[in-house]
């Protein structure tokens, strides 16, 4: 079983991995756990926000809209390549997803198709946004794309996980298309050489 981190495990362990971190108002507390438990965790989910705009997409992701409330991931990654920290628990990104892709995750193997929603992914996996409109034409600089790779190596060091507890929301929920634009089984290679 692998509880979550605290707040300050969690800043260092990414700022340990070489990561510029930002911190965002009020993150070590800003979470979802009234509406359900966060953990055991599992793995990372690494999204698309489908917006334009760093300092918007980061109160976006922060506060949540009115369907959806914030926070919306824990890790905002913007185009320049730094990390905001947006929130620490529960948090609304993952939704209902495979379970047998769950399984797959805890046991680091490779992934079925998803093909159904029911089990509840806010609770097992942390979550990135990271800024790109999501349309497959939006670039994903080289920035950017390095500091997925090192965010998702931050968080499998600490858990002693290999590459195959990070996936894309696509991967998990039947119906999604993020995050667009590049190939998650290159994003696990490149975290798969940075965590040898």
């Amino acid at each position: 079983m692998s509880d979550p981190m605290s707040a300050g495990t969690f800043l260092d362990a990414l700022k340990d991995e070489g990561l510029t971190v930002v911190e965002v108002r009020e993150w070590r507390t800003h979470n979802r756990n009234h509406k359900g438990p966060w953990g055991p965790v599992h793995g990372v989910m690494i999204h698309h926000t489908v917006t334009t705009g760093s300092a918007e997409t980061v109160r976006l992701c922060y506060d949540g809209h009115a369907s959806l409330p914030g926070p919306l991931c824990h890790g905002v990654i913007t185009k320049d390549g730094r990390v905001h920290l947006v929130g620490n628990g529960r948090a609304n990104h993952a939704g209902l997803g495979d379970d047998e892709v769950l399984r797959a995750v805890i046991a680091e193997r490779r992934l079925p198709h998803d093909n159904e929603a029911n089990t509840d992914g806010n609770r097992y996996f942390y979550g990135f946004e990271c800024e790109n409109r999501g349309d497959g034409e939006d670039p994903w600089p080289a920035a950017q794309l390095e500091a997925i790779e090192k965010a998702a190596a931050a968080i499998c060091r600490h858990y002693g996980w290999n590459e195959r507890s990070v996936i894309g929301h696509l991967e998990w929920q039947p119906g999604k298309v993020d995050p667009r634009g590049f190939d998650m089984d290159t994003m696990r290679q490149r975290i798969a050489e940075r965590l040898k």
